[in-house]
């Protein structure tokens, strides 16, 4: 019988029952925001309201900053227990690739606001924490699933991929960062970029083979997960997107440094490896949709896990789109401008419906708090 949540009542209630899936809301709204503004036909009123939702964006995140780290400063050992809860803590990735779309709007809409080198700036600097979190995710919280939390095959379900995505998102904005930089700068960030890469997708398509083994012997995860379906799209999309970027980047970065052949070597195998993940993505995404048919028709109630059929279909028309500018492949200009027409109706959706369950409160509910006695540690287990 699933738990009815309760409604906040007080504020501090509000901060109690906060969560960093709310992050999904930040990835999501910031990645429709650059998308907007990577579509072939642009246009000025494309890339101002692409400018507006980063803005908005970025006083979200601040929001839910603010929000999450009071709940840890005010209700320390409630806020402890999402450390064993074994779906929660996996949304810890979301603060990272959240925290990326941010430093990412930077250097596509910062230069409306301010010069180009002050833009360029703050987004080196949020990179650099950006790619910290990321890699502490990666790391802590599967290890936190391998040491002090219970997980089964039949319980499984996409979620795992949130903490291992992260620094492949950062590889990826990585890409992005690499042309606005000096030589010196630009080498070393466009080899952690390719660190970043290696140290999540290969783990990310590990975890889709298991994935597709519990899918078959164990059939769909629950109404409430459905949603889920498409996060498979995002370590697929994601790493497509951070090859081409950081293939672009290899050939003058290390062209400069006497690896001319090297670039060119890594610039095609970022156009062969993202067009080989974009076709992995077309069976994904088609399986993804055919799912939440099914799941619509058994009626799924809207959660905060809804947000996850944006930032994976964004990642993936992003993708696309790069795939799109780099081979001149009108297939490519087609199908993006389809996946973010897709997107903008789906945030539509989600955003509409998320606003409605924040103004009444009945958003905010952390399940780490109401799970039975016995399935929540709190003693100070050894790291």
């Amino acid at each position: 019988m699933s738990m009815s949540p309760p409604c906040p009542a007080t504020l501090a209630d509000t901060v109690r029952e906060f969560t960093p899936n709310w992050f999904t809301v930040t990835m999501g709204t910031g990645a429709l925001a650059l998308a907007l503004n990577q579509l072939p036909f642009a246009h000025p009123a494309l890339h101002g309201l692409g400018r507006s939702l980063w803005a908005a964006n970025i006083v979200l995140f601040a929001t839910f900053t603010l929000l999450y780290a009071l709940r840890w400063i005010c209700f320390f050992e409630g806020a402890r227990r999402i450390v064993h809860h074994p779906v929660m803590s996996m949304f810890f990735g979301a603060v990272p690739m959240g925290l990326a779309t941010i430093v990412n709007g930077f250097l596509a809409f910062g230069s409306d606001w301010m010069s180009a080198d002050t833009a360029v700036a703050i987004a080196r600097t949020l990179w650099w924490g950006d790619a910290a979190l990321s890699v502490l995710c990666s790391v802590l919280v599967p290890y936190w699933m391998f040491t002090r939390q219970a997980h089964s095959l039949e319980k499984m379900t996409a979620v795992w991929l949130l903490p291992i995505v992260a620094s492949e998102v950062a590889a990826a904005s990585a890409g992005l960062l690499v042309p606005h930089l000096p030589p010196a700068e630009a080498f070393p960030v466009l080899m952690l970029g390719y660190v970043l890469w290696a140290c999540s997708v290969p783990l990310a398509l590990s975890i889709l083979v298991v994935l597709v083994l519990r899918l078959i012997l164990h059939k769909l995860p629950d109404r409430d997960m459905g949603p889920s379906a498409w996060l498979a799209l995002g370590p697929i999309g994601t790493g497509a997107l951070a090859l081409l970027l950081l293939g672009e980047d290899a050939r003058p970065v290390l062209a400069a440094r006497g690896l001319a052949g090297v670039g060119d070597v890594a610039f095609g195998v970022g156009v062969i490896g993202a067009t080989m993940l974009w076709g992995y993505g077309a069976w994904w995404l088609t399986v993804a949709g055919l799912k939440t048919v099914r799941y619509l028709r058994e009626g799924m109630a809207f959660n905060l896990g809804w947000w996850g059929f944006t930032f994976p279909l964004a990642v993936y028309a992003l993708a696309t789109l790069a795939l799109a500018r780099i081979t001149q492949f009108a297939l490519f200009d087609v199908a993006g401008t389809v996946l973010v027409a897709g997107l903008a109706g789906f945030w539509a959706v989600v955003a509409t419906r998320t606003a409605q369950g924040a103004a009444d409160r009945r958003l905010f509910f952390a399940p780490c708090l109401h799970a039975p006695a016995q399935r929540v540690q709190l003693q100070a287990d050894a790291v």
